[in-house]
């Protein structure tokens, strides 16, 4: 009688499908992709490890269903191909597939020193692992995630592309990663492991497994990995591979592997793979024509381009209207060959706080500057936040007073200015249904406050780096004088004595 009462994995999905169709789906659905909607129904594989990865508790696998749903249709997961990606990201490499570990696992490989840092082409990033992971995923299987950080400096460190990448393997591909094996841990990246790994939640951080040049072959065979892994593996990745001049072939470098597209174009490969084993219905995969602008990714933020400095986003501020509202990050780009000076302030200091309000921006380097309402923000019409910028003819220390000291100094016709709005979202009315949860929201993220700190943290390494190798060149030069003054005496004394 015990046994009987408990629902088997058949009574579990037809479940699933019912509530969802009737909590998620009735009345709204435009919100889902119909190709989506049209294997949920008859895919009891694609929901079956839903609910596994969410203990098969019916209700947490519907919010994981439809924050799944949400993020495919936005970011068009089902149309995406090799002419998505610019091309500039494809032969980079700092993605792609190769390889088994020794679970027979597929190989997703990172490299993160061939990963540039830079919020304009975040999004073309997200895509292009969408598309590997998309490509894997019809192809069927489970992978292994060979995050390599040899060689890898802090300049590729990127804390939003890896929160993409946790929202993918906890949320948007569920029960698709078997382990994420991190090689070669910088420790000056400690910090920032510790931050990821509060993002995974300690079910999905069991999955990271730590590994050295020592240990990564409890793995990942020598057979499947580089020279600089201690493995045997000549492959080298190259887009487009030999003898395929249109586009990459099974690895996008003609690896050898056999897989479930053989030959051709990621565009023409997806459409010969086998798809959620409904690829032979034309009609659930044809596009819906009742809105064509349905479905449709959200536009980027706008970004002023100033002649020292991008300013993204570049019109307004959005903050939330209900409740304490959250940080909002501006970005500060240098476009220019020196150093950078910044502040940020507004117009209403009683309203906002600004961190940091003041400091600097190294060239080509980013900055991230939060803006964070004080309580329960009731902002005007007329509040603006003001960048102003200014070169240096040589990099400064972020401490106060050579900053205070410059921008006393500094000529107005040399300061960029910009001023930002600040929008606030009006709280829904007392009978207006509660929005529905953000696709990443429900990730476990730290606060503001920890992302800001860490990146502040990181940034005056780099600049204390510098400094230090300063310190031990002039070191070096302060001995080699010593020594050749300690020689002229001694030989001096010689020459008088003899």
């Amino acid at each position: 009688m015990a046994q009987s009462s408990v629902p088997s994995t058949a009574q579990l999905v037809a479940e699933t499908r019912q509530r969802f169709e009737a909590e998620f789906v009735t009345g709204r659905p435009e919100q889902y992709d119909s190709r989506d909607m049209e294997r949920l129904r008859r895919d009891d594989g694609w929901v079956e490890r839903y609910l596994a990865w969410r203990h098969r508790a019916v209700g947490e696998t519907l919010k994981a269903i439809d924050e799944s749903f949400r993020w495919r249709r936005a970011m068009r997961v089902r149309d995406l191909d090799e002419s998505s990606i610019p091309r500039r990201l494809l032969e980079a490499g700092s993605v792609y597939l190769h390889g088994y570990d020794r679970e027979g696992n597929r190989l997703l490989w990172i490299r993160a020193r061939l990963h540039v840092r830079d919020p304009r082409s975040l999004a073309d990033q997200q895509r292009l692992v969408a598309l590997w992971l998309e490509r894997h995923a019809r192809a069927g299987g489970r992978l292994t995630v060979m995050f390599d950080l040899s060689d890898a400096g802090l300049g590729c460190l990127d804390m939003d592309f890896v929160r993409f990448l946790v929202s993918c393997f906890r949320v948007y591909y569920p029960d698709a990663v078997s382990k994420v094996v991190v090689f070669d841990l910088p420790w000056l990246m400690t910090a920032a492991f510790r931050v990821v790994r509060s993002w995974l939640g300690a079910e999905a951080a069991a999955l990271l497994k730590l590994a050295g040049r020592s240990d990564v072959r409890a793995y990942v065979g020598a057979e499947y990995l580089p020279p600089h892994m201690g493995g045997t593996d000549a492959f080298r990745y190259s887009y487009p591979p030999p003898g395929h001049s249109d586009g990459p072939a099974r690895d996008i470098a003609g690896d050898g592997d056999s897989d479930s597209d053989s030959a051709g174009t990621w565009a023409s490969a997806a459409s010969r793979a086998p798809e959620d084993s409904d690829s032979a219905e034309p009609s659930t995969d044809a596009p819906e024509s009742a809105d064509p602008t349905a479905g449709a990714p959200p536009s980027p933020p706008s970004v002023f381009r100033g002649p020292l400095l991008h300013v993204s986003p570049g019109d307004e501020l959005h903050f939330g209207g209900s409740g304490p509202a959250e940080d909002t990050l501006i970005t500060l780009t240098n476009v220019t060959q020196n150093t950078v000076a910044f502040r940020v302030r507004p117009t209403a200091p009683e309203k906002f706080l600004v961190r940091p309000s003041s400091s600097s921006c190294a060239p080509g380097a980013s900055v991230a500057v939060a803006v964070s309402p004080r309580g329960v923000l009731t902002a005007s019409a007329h509040d603006r936040v003001l960048v102003t910028a200014a070169e240096m003819d040589r990099p400064c220390s972020t401490g106060a007073p050579p900053l205070g000291q410059f921008w006393k100094e500094v000529p107005r016709s040399k300061v960029m200015e910009h001023r930002l709005r600040c929008h606030v979202t009006g709280s829904p009315g007392p009978g207006a249904p509660l929005p529905r949860e953000h696709p990443r929201s429900a990730a476990p993220q730290p606060s503001a406050d920890m992302a800001l700190q860490l990146r502040l943290v990181l940034e005056s390494h780099l600049q204390l780096q510098g400094q230090v190798q300063r310190c031990l060149w002039l070191q070096q030069l302060g001995l080699s004088v010593t020594v050749l003054s300690l020689a002229f005496i001694i030989s001096f004394f010689y020459l008088l004595y003899s």
